[in-house]
């Protein structure tokens, strides 16, 4: 069963509602410079393709806001387009800017905007629109105030300057807020997010910042995101990568995948191979995985190598092969279907898998448990 998730308040960027028993959802951001616009419409559009729900794109001068204003033009006649955030740091009048464009939300850095009049204006003219605010507090980017208070970057020091922010939204009546403290470690990150998570109920953003390169990144962001989600804290996250922006997405909807939070598409369970297998369990389970990448249906398929742990694993998979000497046997729904040999197990149980797609329907996400 997934976590039950702490619950939070609820709002809404664009049409992806965050928080309360909405569904965690995925976001990334472009690496394409705002001010090649063309370069980030196509970019954007095939992150929402590859799932993304949410997508950020940097507004850090007059030139991108002037990139921004083509973006939001072109999407807003392209079908089901993602809703977009504007990152802004220094500048308060570039969030004034975004607003007045249009944006479906902002992320402000309490470390790189430090005027509270300045903050409480952009507070201002968001809550008359209607448009919500990420506080993004960052470990490398904190305000020198809470960094000497508390010696460095610690988790206190984290959520202190997040809540400060928050705080000065407040008082002008705005609370259509979520929440970050990102730490490129990903225990002070945890342990970030814990605390944070018992000081507020405002929606949190997971992520492990600057996590690194595509492979030790999402190990990372995994052990980070993936132990808050265990322990139903988060209602949306970043895996931030070195990599492409798809590959992100990928790992985001990975760890919600592995945690039974989200299933969407094929899940693979597949034996770590030993002595004891009868075939070759690492390129079967690769082309079935290949063959089967753009399903949508939530479908878990095992291929299992021995008599251990085999039949148990195909069995209680939706459907499964245990290799066998002369060939294997094909499970489906914990039933026995045929004995298949060598040369016709790997299309027969991708026809097992297609044929209960197809029964079965498009079903993208489990129900929200939330508590």
């Amino acid at each position: 069963m997934p976590p039950v998730r702490k619950r939070t308040r609820k709002i809404k960027v664009g049409c992806v509602e965050i928080g309360g028993d909405a569904p965690i959802s995925v976001q990334t951001m472009c690496t394409t410079r705002t001010t090649d616009p063309r370069a980030t419409v196509e970019q954007t559009l095939a992150l929402a393709t590859a799932g993304a729900d949410i997508v950020r794109v940097t507004v850090p001068d007059d030139e991108s806001a002037d990139g921004l204003a083509f973006i939001l033009w072109v999407l807003s006649s392209s079908q089901n387009p993602p809703p977009i955030i504007a990152d802004i740091h220094f500048r308060h009048d570039l969030a004034l800017r975004a607003l007045d464009l249009g944006v479906d939300a902002l992320r402000l850095n309490p470390g790189n905007i430090k005027d509270a009049d300045k903050i409480r204006l952009v507070a201002r003219e968001a809550k008359d629109r209607g448009i919500p605010i990420r506080v993004g507090a960052n470990a490398g980017s904190l305000h020198t105030q809470f960094l000497d208070k508390h010696g460095g970057p610690t988790p206190e020091a984290l959520v202190e300057s997040a809540m400060w922010e928050v705080e000065l939204l407040e008082l002008e009546g705005f609370d259509d807020i979520k929440i970050s403290v990102k730490h490129s470690d990903p225990y002070l990150m945890i342990e970030s997010y814990r605390l944070l998570s018992e000081t507020t109920d405002h929606p949190l953003h997971l992520g492990v910042t600057e996590a690194g390169t595509s492979y030790a990144g999402t190990v990372k962001s995994s052990v980070g995101i993936g132990t808050l989600l265990a322990e139903g804290i988060g209602d949306t996250i970043r895996v931030s990568l070195a990599a492409d922006p798809i590959e992100e997405v990928k790992a985001g909807k990975a760890i919600l995948q592995a945690l039974g939070i989200r299933r969407e598409g094929i899940d693979i369970v597949a034996c770590p191979t030993c002595g004891r297998v009868e075939g070759d369990v690492i390129t079967i389970a690769g082309e079935v995985e290949a063959a089967l990448a753009d399903m949508k249906s939530p479908i878990q398929v095992a291929v299992m190598g021995c008599l251990v742990n085999g039949p148990g694993e195909a069995r209680g998979a939706d459907v499964g092969l245990a290799l066998s000497k002369n060939g294997g046997t094909i499970f489906r729904k914990g039933q026995r279907v045929r004995e298949v040999n060598s040369s016709e197990m790997v299309e027969a149980l991708l026809d097992e898998a297609r044929a209960l797609a197809e029964e079965e329907g498009d079903r993208i996400r489990l129900p929200i448990v939330s508590g």
